[in-house]
This record gives structure tokens, sequence and C-alpha cells, in this order.
């Protein structure tokens, strides 16, 4: 997570969404970078509104824009299956070395997750505990000449592409079954809807909007 407070502007590192290379890219100008713990770093709209912001001042909640990235559900779960395959992590509970995409899939719907699928939701991520979106900016993945010129607007300089980092150096595809994916899709309907909102540019607030 990145603050920029001149910008009145928060950058939220939603994981496996290239967070980690814009925080290469633009940490130097950033006031304030969350970079460890994991949980500090990965903080949640909800978390970021109700604890963090509060620190920094009373209002500050209200004046500071929040900004996230929405990645396709099914690839930002294969980014999530490939990074867990590298070898570091052999023999750890996360590791996903030993399964398939199939069975990595059908553990993150499994209403206990194992270890390796318990990754959370792009969706809740970016939104209250009673469903509701409460990021002000979202951009998707996809759209990475669109998100550089937000930022480029914001923050009064040019944004250039950033350093591909953290990158699994498995790159193979990651398919998943028709039924899992129907599955996966009515299940988390919510991350998909939002996904396309904003793919589409359009206003979301939540599934019961």
């Amino acid at each position: 997570m990145m603050v920029f407070w001149k910008a009145r502007l928060v950058f939220l590192a939603v994981p496996k969404t290239g967070t980690q290379a814009y925080e290469a890219a633009l940490g130097q100008q950033a006031d304030i970078v969350m970079r460890h713990p994991t949980s500090v770093k990965h903080m949640s709209a909800q978390k970021f509104r109700r604890k963090f912001a509060p620190l920094l001042g009373p209002g500050t909640g209200k004046s500071l824009k929040t900004l996230a990235v929405i990645r396709e559900p099914v690839d930002w779960l294969g980014s999530w299956y490939r990074y867990r395959r590298r070898p570091e992590l052999n023999g750890h509970p996360n590791s996903t070395a030993t399964l398939s995409f199939d069975d990595f899939v059908d553990g993150y719907l499994a209403e206990v997750q194992p270890a390796w699928a318990n990754v959370g939701s792009q969706f809740r991520f970016v939104s209250n505990d009673r469903g509701h979106v409460i990021t002000d900016h979202l951009f998707p993945y996809e759209d990475q000449v669109g998100l550089r010129g937000f930022l480029a607007q914001s923050l009064g300089f040019d944004v250039p592409p950033p350093p591909q980092v953290n990158r699994s150096p498995d790159r193979t595809p990651s398919r998943l079954s028709p039924e899992l994916e129907d599955r996966l899709r009515r299940d988390h309907a919510a991350d998909f809807d939002l996904h396309q909102a904003v793919t589409l540019g359009r206003p979301y607030s939540g599934p019961d909007t």
C-alpha cells in the first residue's frame, strides 16, 4: 500500500494485480509505503478506512481517495496457482506443486479452504462487511495504459511502465475445466460482476444493489 499525501491518493495493494511492480516504480515518490508485514502491505479498503486512516488525523479517511486494481477472476486465481508452484514452496502447506489448476480451484471453492487455496477475494478486498464497494477508483488489470494515465494525472508526473517483479517463473497458462468455471462463476459472481463493471467503466456497489 502506498499513500501519496499531496495527491490525497492511496494505492491499495490487491494481491496478484501487479501492485508490487508499481511500488518499485513509485515507492520513492510515495509519502508512506507499507511493505511489511503482508497483512499490512495488503491492507483491505475496509481495514484502511477503519484502522489506518484515523491514525493520520481526524477526517483524513474522508479526504483520501483509494485506488485498487481488479484482475479477471480466473486469471487472478491462475496467477496465485502458478506463484505457489515455485520451488521455494516445495513441502510448504501453501505449495501447489503437486496440484492441477482444477484441484486448486476446487479447494478454493471448498467450504473449508486448504491452506494452499486460501487466497481471499478481490471483491471482499475492495468492499465493506455489508458487501458494498467502498474503494473510490477501480481499474482493470488489463488496462495498464489507463491506470498509468490516471496515476500521472493524479500525481502530476509521467508514470512509465513499471518493472516486472514478483512474477512466477512458471508462465504456463492455467486452464480450468468448464464445470469448475461454471461453479466458480456462480459461487463468486460478485468478483466476476465487479471485474466486468470495472472493465466497462460502470459504477458497481455490490450484488444487492
